[in-house]
């Protein structure tokens, strides 16, 4: 596993190619967003029906409408990331504002004495949301983030001369780092040289590094949708939804490290390393579903969510500092200088995983007049297979380095990831025109090798009102994850991480009325 990341991170830096296993992850690792309701009920809405979220869950759940209805949606998120990072903890903070599914529901009513209904729906839905901030910090004797642009430059088998061309194959990593001294070649005893990082100078001392890392992440998934379902007989409803998912991504990843002895005369003084990176495009999926209601009170649901196709633009720009002591001198460099006063970019297709939703639900008091139903509970069982994920060029004509490229970061993929289940369960309960509801719901570990666990969990609850064609739901959803982050990794030894436990307060509200 470590040969086969080192590969993937030397080839990482050639070109414009800026795409990473974590990629991967970020495209179907995240909790199902829906309407306050929905919400408020651990997301278990496979089965139930009846609510606009269905159309991006199980899209047969659309057909139990028989009337026209307008949703609108929002919610605002506070975040708390607290990070453990060789032995030092750090906690940051992000606020942010997000979207729950906006649409229209048109049910055309009864169509035959079989056709109980068909029902129509167009939507628009945050279904990701990828704002956080990471920031987190320690001393280290044991590793220097420099020393990734010494292994690659090193493996490389490159002239500095060819690094560092106006046409650079490492325009954002090696090539800075050389031309700020950040990595130099250094002759041995022997007569022969060697790949070094000026921090190297620090921990051969035994001295230690003062690292901080800072990353800063926003955007996300935004999903159009157009559903139609069918009302059979009041026992079975079928439906299907076709999505055109649009992705923006940004990241603004800092890095700084800092000599903390008390020796002017080691060479090295410290470094700031700042790394942008955004990732635009769109896609396509389909989703198709069933419910199955055997009795008046017992709804059973089936949803298979396609992969998504999507075409990806990755747009990189790297700067670097770099502070050195004996001699002293101060070099700065941006990454345009390498790659001919340009951005760095590449396009490139991504398929994520394919998933499957088992569900039940059991209504209390179930009743074709809905204002006389007293609650329900409902649960949902989901199946993402994580590590299908795959990447390829979209170029027409694509080199075969660039083929390698993508073969190689699909393999690690497979070999970082695994399918997981995911779990949601929440119910109801109606008085009158005033509903109280709760949920929860559980987001298993989808890495095979992880050092540690990591798993998201969500407790919800909320409260609705609705009369007389309109109405209000409100909710808050307190999440809990649990994750891992390398700020970098080396082929020669153990990586060290950071362990993140994120904690994020959510309130949502949703309003809507019928037509």
């Amino acid at each position: 596993m470590k040969k086969l990341l080192l590969l993937f991170f030397i080839i990482i830096t050639g070109k414009a190619f800026s795409q990473i296993p974590e990629d991967a992850i970020r495209y179907s690792w995240y909790p199902q967003n829906g309407t306050a309701r929905i919400n408020a009920v651990g997301g278990a809405v496979g089965s139930l029906g009846g609510d606009i979220t269905s159309m991006f869950v199980n899209p047969a759940g659309i057909g139990f409408y028989n009337s026209k209805e307008v949703v609108l949606g929002l919610n605002f998120i506070n975040s708390k990331n607290s990070a453990l990072y060789r032995d030092n903890k750090s906690t940051a903070t992000k606020n942010s504002v997000g979207l729950s599914p906006i649409g229209l529901v048109i049910g055309l009513g009864k169509q035959s004495d079989k056709m109980k209904s068909s029902t129509f729906a167009l939507g628009f839905n945050q279904t990701a949301n990828f704002n956080n901030y990471l920031n987190f910090s320690s001393l280290n004797n044991y590793s220097s983030y420099s020393e990734t642009f010494a292994e690659e430059f090193s493996n490389s088998k490159l002239s500095i001369d060819d690094v560092l061309q106006s046409n650079s194959p490492y325009p954002f990593t090696s090539a800075p780092a050389l031309y700020t001294y950040l990595i130099d070649t250094v002759k041995l005893s022997d007569g022969s040289y060697t790949i070094k990082a000026a921090p190297e100078y620090i921990l051969d001392a035994g001295e230690a590094l003062n690292q901080k890392f800072i990353k800063k992440e926003s955007g996300g998934i935004y999903e159009i949708a157009a559903n139609a379902a069918v009302n059979y007989n009041d026992k079975w409803f079928f439906g299907g939804t076709l999505g055109i998912p649009i992705v923006y991504y940004k990241s603004d990843f800092t890095v700084e490290e800092n000599d903390t002895s008390s020796n002017s005369s080691n060479h090295f003084s410290s470094f700031t390393y700042n790394d942008r990176f955004t990732t635009s495009g769109a896609g396509i999926n389909l989703k198709a579903g069933a419910i199955y209601r055997p009795k008046e009170y017992i709804r059973i649901g089936l949803a298979v969510h396609s992969p998504t196709f999507m075409y990806l633009s990755d747009k990189r720009r790297t700067n670097l500092i770099t502070n050195l002591e004996n001699p002293i001198g101060s070099f700065e460099v941006n990454s345009i200088t390498f790659s001919n006063n340009r951005e760095g970019k590449s396009s490139y297709n991504q398929m994520s995983p394919w998933k499957a939703i088992l569900s039940g639900s059991y209504v209390f008091r179930e009743v074709e007049d809905t204002r006389k139903q007293k609650g329900f509970l409902s649960a949902d069982i989901e199946y993402v297979n994580h590590k299908n994920s795959s990447f390829r060029s979209a170029n027409e004509d694509p080199d075969q380095q660039e083929k390698d490229y993508f073969t190689q970061l699909t393999k690690v993929v497979k070999q970082q990831y695994k399918g997981a289940f995911n779990f949601r369960v929440g119910g109801e309960l109606k008085f009158n025109v005033i509903m109280a509801r709760l949920g929860f719901a559980y987001y298993g570990n989808p890495y095979k090798n992880s050092p540690e666990k990591a798993n998201q969990m969500l407790l919800s609850g909320g409260l609705g009102y609705r009369n007389h064609g309109f109405f209000i739901d409100l909710t808050y959803v307190h999440a809990t994850k649990k994750d891992v982050y390398f700020p970098y990794r080396l082929s020669d030894r153990q990586n060290t991480y950071s362990t993140i436990n994120k904690t994020s307060g959510q309130i949502m509200a949703t309003a809507g009325f019928k037509l």
